[in-house]
């Protein structure tokens, strides 16, 4: 809005020189449209991407996590990692802290950090239950696949917000609303498919549970929101 006479000045002036010159505008105007796009996205990414540090230290601890199972597996045969398996683990624990890095270098408050990490933290616990043995029943329970959508609607509302600490705290809301919904309408659809060892009960107790967790992540966003609210009054 600061230089938008400017600029429109300037593309004007560009347009009647390459129609002076004969040249055709239709390719001219894609490309310029293509090059700003870029270049908006080039500065977006600059706002939200972690720095060499951060990135240096996410790679440093995911590896050191990852040393732990490839140590055991020397001295015990509970542990039996495969390639692929510490492959994705190494994906989850990295992407969860990139995701972590990115959101957090929005604000400076201790509340809107913590329930970004707090998100994170249980958006990977929810992955890595579901793929090393399910939540409902075992990892190859189809009724599992229903989670995707409590990550969607996640992701989904934190894009819709656009990262604001009230419109997270509604996308974690909704995401609470969606992990309670799963064992219902898993139930529902998939019966009378086994709910594993845990039953019904347990499965329903370890839904509340992450529920809860995303609640408390919806609570502090909601907090840094109204605190943002009385700074800027």
């Amino acid at each position: 809005r600061r230089f938008a006479v400017g600029m429109q000045q300037t593309f004007h002036d560009l347009c009647r020189e390459r129609r002076a010159a004969g040249a055709p505008l239709a390719f001219f105007v894609l490309a310029l449209f293509a090059e700003t796009s870029a270049s908006i996205f080039r500065e977006r990414m600059a706002l939200i991407m972690p720095s060499r540090k951060s990135l240096l230290r996410l790679a440093i601890g995911t590896a050191c996590v990852l040393a732990v199972p490839a140590v055991a597996m020397q001295f015990t045969d509970e542990v039996d990692w495969s390639p692929f398996d510490f492959v994705a683990a190494g994906v989850l624990l990295f992407g969860a802290g990139f995701v972590f890095e990115a959101i957090s270098r929005r604000s400076a408050d201790f509340n809107y950090r913590v329930a970004t990490g707090l998100a994170c933290g249980t958006g990977l616990l929810l992955i890595w239950l579901n793929l090393a043995v399910g939540l409902i029943g075992s990892e190859d329970n189809p009724a599992n696949v229903l989670y995707v959508a409590v990550l969607y609607t996640g992701m989904t509302g934190a894009f819709v917000a656009r990262l604001r600490p009230l419109g997270m705290a509604r996308a974690l809301t909704a995401t609470a609303l969606a992990q309670a919904l799963v064992p219902v309408v898993a139930l529902m659809i998939f019966h009378p498919l086994s709910p594993g060892a845990a039953g019904v009960v347990g499965v329903f107790m370890i839904n509340t549970f992450f529920v809860l967790l995303f609640a408390a992540s919806a609570l502090l966003y909601r907090r840094a929101g109204e605190e943002a609210r009385l700074r800027t009054a």
